[in-house]
């Protein structure tokens, strides 16, 4: 089993700053792809960013120029800065991995995903 703790979210004045961090454990071979996504109320889950194993990143247009998704592979961990925030930014942020893990007996790969951490933008 793999378990993914997302952290770092609060209450921020628009202008400000938040750095989230993700970190995944358990039963993990390799990951692939991580990323963040956020769910506003009443609004779809979107996709913010995401990063490859390789280090690709993609950006939502809404975010770009703002936001900067990074990992340290050695901890497993995921970030995203934020920077000048928005009221619009308001949302949960979820991050999700996409896990390989590898026993003697079998190999699966599954996309896991954390519960989530509330930023709220207001002055």
């Amino acid at each position: 089993q793999v378990q993914l703790a997302e952290s770092g979210g609060g209450l921020v004045q628009p202008g400000g700053s938040l750095r989230l961090s993700c970190a995944a454990s358990g039963s993990i071979s390799s990951i692939e792809d991580m990323g963040w996504h956020r769910q506003a109320p009443g609004k779809e889950r979107e996709l913010v960013a995401t990063i490859t194993s390789s280090g690709s990143t993609n950006y939502a247009d809404s975010v770009k120029g703002r936001f900067a998704i990074s990992t340290d592979n050695a901890k497993n961990t995921v970030y995203l800065q934020m920077n000048s925030l928005k009221p619009e930014d308001t949302a949960v942020y979820l991050c999700n991995a996409d896990v390989t893990t590898i026993t003697t007996s079998w190999t699966r790969r599954y996309d896991y995903w954390g519960q989530g951490t509330q930023v709220t933008v207001s002055s």
